[in-house]
């Protein structure tokens, strides 16, 4: 079982970029410990900036530096960074065309315990909203740090979700990544699952239970929210009778509208989404609220199979 989360690879990732590269500049609101970014404030004080709870200077300040030729990661709470925010993250960020990365920390229903005023299930929508940002949501710690790495070589804006908690590993060090391109990490000619972020490891369980009953399910990992890889969605929906989304998100503006907008304007097609509800999320661990609304995988396979039957 894996215990290494994804922000923790986000923090090995830039600490290893940074023995090199010292444009690399890491900025928090009094969060460096929750998003396991401490050890590189320790090893690279000159690259760091703490604003404390501030998240619209956190942005403003990171784009400021983005702007004089620095490599900004801004991280913070997704909750609070995808709301508080946003203005910043919209004119200073994406309008502007800053060089910021945004890093939306515990996102989802990772705080779950905590209640709603601490969830993030409408920052998908918020963000892809924007004209210029780019939106990720990556499922392990392999394709964090692939992503990290990545963007660490273009100097475009771009928001990136991960959990709180660490997630079973999807991927393993050898496996190939193109920026901007779904994964196909399971191919079958029933149902088509699409999944992004920590409902990843889910559906590909899922997927496992459907196929001892039978049903042969093709699995998509839609870390690239924005841009949305239409191409690779559209050949394999056209291949199945269902296609269901699964996502930690609102029903509205996220992974499951943009799948059934792409498909409603070039191959219709029945789908099943797979979200949190529009409404009060209710307290617990994630895994409890997961398998209260039908998420963890048991749920997910059930519904699938319910609604097999009706298409």
């Amino acid at each position: 079982m894996n215990k290494i989360t994804n922000r923790q690879a986000i923090c090995d990732t830039l600490m290893e970029a940074a023995k090199t590269d010292k444009d690399i500049v890491v900025l928090c609101s009094d969060s460096r410990g929750s998003a396991s970014l401490a050890p590189f404030f320790k090893q690279y004080p000159k690259q760091c900036v703490e604003v404390g709870i501030a998240e619209q200077n956190l942005v403003t300040i990171a784009a400021g530096l983005a702007s004089c030729g620095k490599k900004s990661f801004a991280v913070s709470p997704a909750s609070f960074l995808s709301t508080r925010s946003y203005e910043q993250a919209k004119v200073d960020v994406a309008y502007s065309g800053n060089n910021v990365t945004l890093v939306g920390i515990s996102g989802g229903i990772s705080y779950g315990a905590l209640g709603m005023t601490h969830h993030s299930c409408q920052d998908v929508a918020a963000f892809t909203a924007l004209p210029g940002m780019r939106v990720y949501m990556p499922s392990d710690r392999f394709q964090t740090a692939v992503l990290i790495k990545t963007l660490l070589e273009d100097d475009k804006p771009a928001y990136i979700r991960v959990s709180r908690s660490a997630t079973e590993d999807v991927y393993d060090d050898s496996t190939d990544f193109s920026l901007d391109k779904a994964q196909v990490i399971k191919e079958g000619q029933d149902v088509l699952i699409i999944a992004c972020g920590e409902m990843v490891p889910n559906a590909l369980q899922a997927a496992g239970k459907l196929e001892a009953d039978g049903i042969r399910a093709s699995v998509i990992d839609m870390y690239c929210l924005k841009p949305f890889d239409e191409k690779t969605l559209l050949e394999y929906a056209d291949r199945v009778r269902l296609v269901v989304t699964v996502e930690e998100h609102s029903p509205y503006g996220g992974l499951g509208s943009l799948t059934a907008l792409t498909l409603a304007r070039h191959n219709p097609k029945h789908v099943l989404q797979i979200a949190l509800p529009d409404g009060h999320i209710v307290a617990g661990t994630n895994k409890e609220v997961f398998a209260f609304y039908g998420m963890d995988a048991d749920g997910i396979a059930k519904q699938i199979k319910r609604a097999v039957k009706e298409v």
